[in-house]
């Protein structure tokens, strides 16, 4: 993250005394700016005699500023969605035909994938399928994040026998064995837990040793929209400039490393009573890939739709039936 000296010469408010004031709080760069708590720093700030604290209230909104020009850029061209692409081959089957088919295969390493829908859909259920389709059909592991104590080991358990087909007990157990040393699951609790985890997992990742059972595959987040919405209320600039920092760690992440990422998002009402996807309009063009789960009433029966993919046509639905 670039250091608070490194703005000055482009952003003037960002001069020395802001940056003496931001040092005596800790705040070094622009990570640690945006994960300090800023109604306390702008209690500080009014503390100050008024032009002081004027001054120092407009370094404030500007690092806001600053944090949304450079973690919320789309894609400028066509030229860089082909290189995304070429860059980014290997798919990561889904473990759900259905699914593997409307997508052509999978989900794709190197990007950020969404799945949005309302409770009890089976959003849970489906990232369950997943991990233990990726960490049984693939050499690496999966990261899980579990922000709502929803991940259940006798679900994956169940899903790895089925994988695995008829086998012998010892084997089976063999099997399920090494697949759950390779889930490695982090409850967390709210937005700052997740970053300590996403940070921890980024060093991790650049400096392991090169070993192919060593790297991760998928990267789950089950529910993101359960972190990112408390911060979003009040109208606070904060809780939009931290949704908007954590979708481009997590296509750094992918990006860099070369592994998928899943999140799932809940839904909130929108014009006219129709539900549509939380997180708003500015958290709709971060994600590569966003899919609309629902389920029929009182049945396993589930649909499926594209709302928006690199270069997939929305609209392409399919159904599948939730595994029992």
């Amino acid at each position: 993250m670039a250091p608070l000296k490194s703005l000055e010469k482009e952003y003037p408010v960002i001069d020395s005394n802001f940056q003496s004031f931001c040092a005596r709080h800790g705040i070094f760069t622009v990570q640690d700016f945006l994960l300090h708590d800023l109604y306390v720093l702008a209690a500080f700030a009014q503390q100050h005699p008024s032009s002081s604290s004027d001054h120092l209230k407009q370094g404030i909104t500007q690092m806001l500023s600053i944090v949304d020009e450079q973690y919320h850029k789309p894609w400028v061209n066509g030229v860089q969605l082909l290189d995304d692409f070429q860059r980014n081959k290997h798919v990561l089957s889904t473990g759900i035909h259905e699914i593997d088919s409307l997508l052509q295969g999978g989900f794709r390493e190197g990007q950020l994938n969404e799945i949005a829908g309302p409770s009890s859909s089976g959003k849970t259920q489906v990232c369950l399928q997943v991990a233990a389709s990726v960490a049984t059909k693939c050499i690496g592991s999966v990261v899980y994040v579990d922000t709502g104590n929803s991940f259940s080991s006798q679900r994956i358990r169940h899903f790895v026998s089925r994988i695995s087909g008829p086998t012998f007990n010892q084997e089976r157990d063999l099997t399920i064995q090494k697949v759950m040393s390779g889930i490695l699951c982090h409850s967390v609790f709210d937005i700052f837990a997740m970053f300590d985890v996403l940070h921890q997992l980024q060093s991790s990742l650049r400096s392991q040793v090169d070993r192919a059972d060593q790297n991760v595959r998928l990267l789950v987040v089950d529910s993101l929209s359960s972190l990112i919405t408390p911060i979003l209320g009040g109208g606070g600039s904060q809780g939009h400039a931290l949704m908007t920092y954590t979708g481009f760690l997590l296509k750094k992440l992918a990006n860099e490393h070369n592994l998928a990422v899943l999140v799932t998002n809940h839904m909130v009402g929108g014009d006219g009573g129709h539900l549509k996807p939380a997180l708003g309009e500015s958290w709709k063009s971060i994600p590569h890939v966003r899919l609309l789960l629902s389920r029929d009433l009182q049945s396993n029966i589930c649909n499926i739709s594209i709302l928006k993919h690199s270069y997939l046509a929305s609209g392409k639905a399919g159904r599948f039936t939730l595994d029992d």
